[in-house]
């Protein structure tokens, strides 16, 4: 199974350097709207079966070109929310930045917990068991390989690459999701293989969706098989 992670199109808080969080109303800008159109040049030739995404406006929005053109209607996902920044949210980045916790964020994600709101090695937690669920869910639903996407955001799509590279959560700082960009991961019976970070091109080719080397899943289930000797915010403003 192979998912698409797309995070949603530039928005309005995006451009004014907040950390927009589970504010009501952050819209796609005008260049968010022109993202959101060009995800049908983009994917929409490909085998996509499923849409799910975050339940915030800015990912409604950037899925709404793409859905009306594959004749999908994507399920709604809390799990796959944007971080609860607590008392941070709205907050403008240049005031962040001073706060002690910023460096936690930067350094030690994994012991990070947002006042008043939620860690993030909780979101990480939510985020890979829905992407994972959703996997195995659509797997038995349509009997075979399904290409899908999920729609969420920044923080969260760092959280869940970093999963699937086996990297500890206070490496994901390391990884890029740029607005409307698609990170592609397909998990297999042994592990995931990440395909894609951050891909901003014009195209996803089918190419980059191709499975693993059969020698690269042999040779893993043979290493599963033998014991060892001896496992956000960053600018992203959702």
């Amino acid at each position: 199974m192979t998912v698409i992670l797309v995070r949603h199109g530039r928005s309005t808080s995006n451009t004014a350097h907040t950390l927009a969080g589970r504010s009501d109303g952050v819209d796609l800008d005008d260049k968010g709207r022109e993202q959101a159109q060009g995800l049908i040049g983009r994917i929409g030739a490909l085998p996509i079966r499923a849409i799910v995404r975050s339940p915030l406006l800015r990912c409604e929005r950037t899925m709404e070109p793409l859905a009306a053109e594959l004749g999908l209607e994507p399920v709604v996902d809390e799990r796959i929310s944007e971080v609860d920044y607590g008392s941070w949210t709205g907050r403008k980045i240049g005031e962040l930045v001073s706060e002690p916790l910023w460096s936690v964020v930067q350094q030690h994600p994994s012991a990070a917990v947002f006042p008043d709101g939620e860690g993030l090695a909780a979101v990480q937690a939510r985020a890979v068991g829905a992407v994972r669920e959703h996997d195995r869910r659509l797997a038995e639903e349509h009997e075979g390989d399904v290409l899908w996407i999920a729609c969420t955001h920044g923080d969260v799509i760092k959280a869940v690459v970093a999963d699937a590279l086996g990297t500890h959560l206070d490496s994901f700082q390391r990884i890029t999701a740029d607005p409307a960009s698609m990170s592609v991961i397909r998990y297999t019976a042994v592990r995931p293989f990440v395909i894609h970070v951050n891909h901003t091109g014009d195209q996803l080719t089918a190419g980059l969706l191709a499975k693993p080397p059969k020698d690269a899943s042999k040779d893993d289930s043979k290493e599963d098989e033998v014991p060892p000797e001896d496992a956000v915010v960053g600018g992203s403003t959702g």
